[in-house]
């Protein structure tokens, strides 16, 4: 490219030429020159060249298809545990509430009954739309008055110790049965036991 500028100045003999204006202007004339002999032809690329591959495409939406999911999935994740469903919280209530027994002519609740009742009270605390009934029992022993008096006072004693674990007593009601729903008709003490009980009945969603 030197060599063409070189060629030029020497065809036009700049010494020869008089006067500054026709050397300007020679000279702008030979930058001139020079500046498009270095530009470089741009060529617009294919659509080919710039179009991503069909299988590219296809991972880009299957990724941007899943990531929602994924997204929710983690921010479930962060929020704790979800909600059971009516049908899980019914088959949940088949291990929860199982019957707690009393002594003979008592009412008052056993130390072995406390952790039965404690659970009951923490499935009732989070599913709070959930109601139960107690049902007194009675072996049978006694009047029919006397052990339905009695089978009454074993219901109320339950529903109040789970009062005091933080249930609601509008969540709790109570029906007694004496002696008339056994669940053992042996003569024997330990049908008798079995028999003295409270029993959770769930009532389901308000």
């Amino acid at each position: 490219m030197v060599t063409v500028f070189e060629k030029i100045i020497s065809m036009c003999n700049i010494q020869t030429i008089k006067g500054g204006y026709l050397m300007k202007k020679l000279f702008v004339v030979c930058l001139l020159i020079f500046a498009v002999s270095c530009t470089k032809t741009y060529t617009r690329p294919s659509e080919e060249e710039v179009t991503p591959p069909k299988e590219m495409k296809e991972e880009v939406m299957k990724v941007e298809e899943e990531a929602p999911e994924e997204i929710a999935y983690a921010r479930d994740e962060e929020i704790g545990e979800r909600d059971l469903s009516p049908a899980e919280v019914a088959e949940v209530a088949k291990t929860v509430f199982s019957d707690i027994h009393f002594d003979y002519d008592k009412y008052n609740i056993r130390p072995d009954a406390r952790p039965m009742l404690n659970q009951v009270a923490s499935f009732m605390s989070e599913n709070g739309d959930y109601n139960v009934v107690i049902e007194g029992h009675c072996d049978e022993r006694g009047t029919n008055e006397y052990n339905l008096a009695l089978g009454e006072r074993r219901g109320k004693a339950t529903k109040n110790y789970l009062v005091s674990l933080g249930v609601s007593s509008s969540k709790i009601s109570t029906v007694t049965f004496g002696e008339e729903k056994p669940l053992c008709t042996d003569t024997s003490e330990t049908c008798w036991q079995s028999n003295r009980r409270a029993h959770f009945v769930v009532t389901g969603r308000r």
